[in-house]
């Protein structure tokens, strides 16, 4: 996904272990912008490990909001992560990737030194609801070559609902999907009045992001669109459904990520400079991205630049 970033002051928790990030509203991808829910980053907590940019969209009725088309656009030093609900996109990269987004089935793809790519959700989709995240990559492999991987998680029993493990190992499944740092991700559904406790990664911290329902982490309750901060620490997380109908949850986890990042529009780097040179060869073309073949229409300009040097930025610790 393409995007500028803001911030918003994150919610006191009722349990101090949690903090909660409100959602704000962001337009996505130009001129033809759909509006997406944005958890992450904010001024209080730029990453959950790794996973430095969270957006939630939807249900979007597409007869009426004309769904997702966002044109060739570029991304350098890190992964996406796309998982949907509902609906379906059609992703084409400068890799020559050609492959779709569909519910229960995660794309990952690796920018590295440079990529682009574009996401139009498809004509047969009516109703478009999922998430796109993005994992910040670590110094030593911020430069690494274009990649994509595909994976379908089978579901996971839970005592009390049900999990699809997209990255890393929850519930004894593992993703097969490769990352450069240790990560989780993954669906969780529970069921009316449940309360799951899952074993976890104690050197992690973990993110929660309710899509539907009313849940509480631990003992703060989280609204839809909220996201739940847990610190490490923890060997376990316990998760309650206190509404009468199923809540579906994105669990997201992690190391801290100790390094301080320069993140703009599509781009993360170490330095201002850094950002003006990917967008310097955005604008002029360059082999850096390379092309994506099969988009009707124009690559995604590059916004302008702030007046003021970007500053890297980090979690407080």
């Amino acid at each position: 996904m393409s995007t500028a970033e803001t911030d918003r002051a994150a919610t006191p928790a009722a349990d101090p272990r949690v903090e909660v990030l409100p959602a704000r509203d962001v337009p996505l991808g130009g001129p033809r912008a759909m509006t997406v829910r944005r958890t992450l980053p904010q001024r209080s907590r730029s990453t959950i490990g790794a996973w430095c940019f969270v957006d939630h969209y939807g249900p979007d009725d597409v007869t009426s909001t004309g769904g997702m088309d966002v044109a060739p656009h570029p991304h350098t030093g890190l992964q996406t992560v796309s998982w949907l609900f509902t609906g379906e996109i059609e992703h084409r990269d400068s890799l020559g990737v050609h492959a779709y987004v569909r519910p229960g089935e995660v794309n990952l793809m690796t920018s590295g030194r440079g990529i682009a790519h574009s996401e139009v959700s498809t004509p047969a989709t009516t109703v478009l609801h999922g998430v796109q995240l993005w994992v910040a990559l670590p110094e030593e492999h911020r430069h690494t070559g274009r990649d994509f991987h595909h994976h379908v998680p089978a579901p996971v029993a839970l005592d009390g609902g049900e999990a699809r493990v997209f990255l890393g190992t929850l519930a004894g499944d593992t993703s097969p999907v490769p990352t450069f740092t240790p990560l989780l991700g993954a669906e969780l559904t529970l069921h009316p009045g449940a309360t799951v406790t899952l074993d976890v990664d104690p050197a992690f911290e973990h993110g929660l992001l309710v899509d539907s329902g009313h849940v509480r982490l631990l003992d703060t309750p989280l609204r839809p669109a909220e996201l739940g901060y847990a610190a490490p620490g923890r060997d376990t997380l316990t998760l309650t459904n206190t509404g009468d109908t199923d809540a579906r949850l994105v669990l997201l986890g992690g190391t801290p990520f100790e390094e301080q990042i320069v993140m703009w529009w599509n781009f993360i780097g170490r330095s201002h400079e850094d950002i003006v040179q990917a967008r310097d060869e955005w604008q002029a073309a360059t082999d850096r991205f390379g092309a994506v073949q099969g988009y009707p229409g124009d690559r995604l300009p590059s916004p302008e630049l702030p007046g003021l040097p970007l500053k890297p930025r980090g979690n407080a610790r």
